[in-house]
């Protein structure tokens, strides 16, 4: 299935003992709508706060389900901020997680005030220079060590991924912008750590160059601060042949 969500008031993806949370919210109204126990796995496991386009997701059943009605369930069963965009039966050796070939994800800011927005979008000041950052990110491509990136807290050991795509795009709408960035896997506060790194750069707080040390480091600290979760929107999950 397809997943679109408001991660505003949900404690990230992954269920936990305390706290709502996309899964826990999936899983439960989908073992209703089932009428038996329905585990789900997703594509990533987005932080608290932060929102997703096109989350992909698997789960088994025991038995042949009518997909449509099954969807309009689950729909009706989860919290307004949770949408199954689609639903659809496919291999039984299907994994959301590791059969996934790459992700794309955005980071929206503004350089004006936003009010539809003010969720899923960041104000940064007016001097930031995009064609700063953008230099800079140019230096993000390719397959590296990101430990530099990851939270410190992190149980991932394997801090390699291939980045192919890191880029700011100026939105239609006067003092939009989206940073895009596609990579085979992200590790734990990644995409934040990297934002908050650029906006750094962008006002002219570090050199262009700066990025390639912070990767050689292989340290945490040498990066920027985190940018804020609401900003971030998990686009799109890619799969071969698919």
């Amino acid at each position: 299935m397809c997943v679109e969500y408001d991660g505003s008031e949900f404690h990230g993806w992954q269920r936990q003992p305390n706290g709502d949370t996309v899964q826990s919210a999936l899983e439960h109204g989908l073992s209703i709508a089932a009428r038996q126990p329905v585990a789900v796995t997703g594509a990533g496991r987005t932080d608290a706060g932060v929102h997703a386009r096109g989350q992909v997701a698997h789960f088994d059943l025991n038995e042949v389900v009518d997909e449509h009605a099954l969807l309009n369930s689950v729909n009706a069963l989860t919290p307004w901020s949770v949408a199954v965009r689609s639903l659809q039966r496919t291999s039984d050796t299907f994994h959301a997680r590791f059969d996934a070939t790459g992700r794309r994800y955005g980071y929206r800011v503004s350089q004006v005030p936003v009010a539809l927005d003010r969720k899923s979008r960041v104000v940064v000041p007016e001097r930031v220079d995009f064609d700063r950052m953008n230099r800079a990110a140019r230096g993000l491509i390719g397959t590296r060590n990101f430990e530099s990136f990851c939270l410190t807290q992190s149980e991932t050991t394997n801090r390699v991924c291939t980045i192919s795509e890191a880029e700011w795009h100026a939105e239609s709408r006067e003092g939009d912008h989206t940073f895009r960035i596609l990579a085979d896997r992200f590790l734990h506060g990644m995409v934040r750590a990297i934002v908050g790194t650029l906006l750094e750069i962008g006002l002219e707080k570090r050199s262009e160059s700066d990025l390639e040390r912070i990767i050689a480091a292989q340290d945490r600290r040498e990066a920027g601060p985190a940018a804020a979760a609401h900003g971030l929107i998990l686009e799109e999950v890619y799969y071969a042949n698919e």
